[in-house]
């Protein structure tokens, strides 16, 4: 089964989404989080930004020691210097150079020719191989470039001794089948090059970035670049998480497998919400506060009967603590039966009927009830039935059970 590797650019292509940027200091702490993960591949950020950027990337170069550490760099000897330069402590160390393909980036942004941009991307992946064991282009906006010309731009860089090739839907434009196709495309007319990997990069703005990650896998991309909670430029990157997962649990589908280990995700991704302060969406897949929450009274039953019934995957698998029977006016009795047995207390059937009726009541006013308004109701319907308040386990503080 082949290995498709997750190159994680949280630190880089993550980072430069407004309110995510990060200290020296977090970016070590968040790449050894990253590494603890398994990811295969980490940027750590791109250099010749700024002085303080090259000292980042350096300390995370320094830090890291089972995962390459990449490092970005323009096509241009300026930004290939630098990288090399913050590199130097990386046990595995990746140079990282990038250069539009598209008509629309080479005469508006760069002011540059076809003939000239092959020129580039000859010297400066020559350069950089000749003083970095390992290089990867990237031909920034491939998913807009004209075909015929993308595929010189890939084999002059395979020429010159990159051997990992990214083509990247740069701004969120492609859609799966198109994605996949070029894919196709680029693998057929490399199929004389040897020892090549093919990686896919892409963006959200349409919500197609896992999508199109999934389709690049089965068209023969074997990396993957992605980021924690999906952040990035924009509406931000391709979710490694969901990547990871969907990998994980269609596996007999893509016949792949990755280095990531799942039961680490939710602590990477609770890392980079404390360090960022930016919290993620509560239906965030895999992640989200919901993704593991259960509230209509059917999908409760399935769970308690069999969690196979509506969860795909275990959320200890990866990582979260435990699945939650959020209490709400959608919930049946058995769930809140069983949320009051996990607090402590076995009910009647008349004290449930209670109970559900009062909480049903609660939940149709918009109130989330919580475990705090459970006690309450129970000890409410005890008291209506002259009943005991307290089960002998529980211990009582100002007429609430702790």
């Amino acid at each position: 089964m082949d290995t498709v590797h997750i190159f994680d650019t949280t630190l880089r292509d993550g980072e430069q989404s407004p309110g995510f940027s990060m200290n020296c200091d977090e970016k070590v702490a968040l790449a050894r989080r990253l590494e603890a993960l398994g990811v295969d591949v980490i940027e750590a950020g791109f250099p010749v930004a700024s002085a303080g950027e090259l000292d980042a990337v350096r300390a995370v170069a320094a830090a890291v020691r089972t995962a390459r550490v990449a490092a970005l760099a323009r096509a241009r000897r300026e930004d290939v210097e630098a990288a090399l330069a913050a590199l130097k402590p990386a046990a595995q160390p990746r140079l990282h150079v990038f250069l539009a393909t598209s008509d629309l980036h080479l005469q508006a942004k760069l002011r540059m020719t076809r003939r000239e941009a092959l020129e580039a991307i000859s010297c400066w992946v020559r350069y950089g191989k000749e003083r970095c064991p390992e290089v990867e282009f990237s031909a920034e906006d491939a998913s807009r470039s004209d075909i015929r010309f993308l595929l010189e731009a890939m084999e002059t860089a395979a020429e010159a001794g990159a051997t990992i090739l990214n083509l990247p839907d740069t701004v969120g434009f492609s859609t799966p089948e198109e994605y996949g196709a070029m894919f196709h495309r680029v693998r057929n007319h490399l199929g004389r090059v040897e020892n090549i990997i093919l990686s896919a990069h892409c963006h959200n703005d349409l919500g197609l970035a896992v999508a199109n990650s999934l389709a690049a896998v089965r068209a023969g991309a074997r990396q993957l670049e992605c980021t924690i909670n999906g952040i990035g430029e924009r509406a931000g990157n391709a979710s490694l998480e969901e990547i990871a997962v969907a990998l994980a649990v269609r596996q007999n589908f893509f016949d792949v497998r990755t280095n990531i280990h799942l039961e680490e995700i939710y602590s990477a991704s609770r890392t980079l919400c404390e360090i960022t302060g930016v919290s993620v969406p509560p239906n965030k897949a895999v992640v989200g506060a919901n993704a593991f929450a259960h509230e209509a009274g059917i999908h409760q039953d399935g769970i308690l009967k069999n969690p196979l019934t509506y969860e795909i995957i275990r959320p200890e698998a990866v990582g979260v603590p435990t699945r939650r029977l959020v209490v709400g006016k959608h919930s049946g009795r058995n769930a809140l039966r069983t949320r009051f047995i996990e607090l402590g207390y076995t009910l009647s059937e008349q004290e449930l009927r209670d109970c559900y009726r009062a909480a049903m009541d609660l939940a149709d006013s918009g109130r989330e009830i919580t475990d705090r308004d459970l006690l309450t109701l129970i000890h409410q319907a005890r008291r209506q039935n002259r009943s005991v308040a307290v089960p002998a386990n529980a211990t009582v503080v100002c007429g609430e059970a702790q």
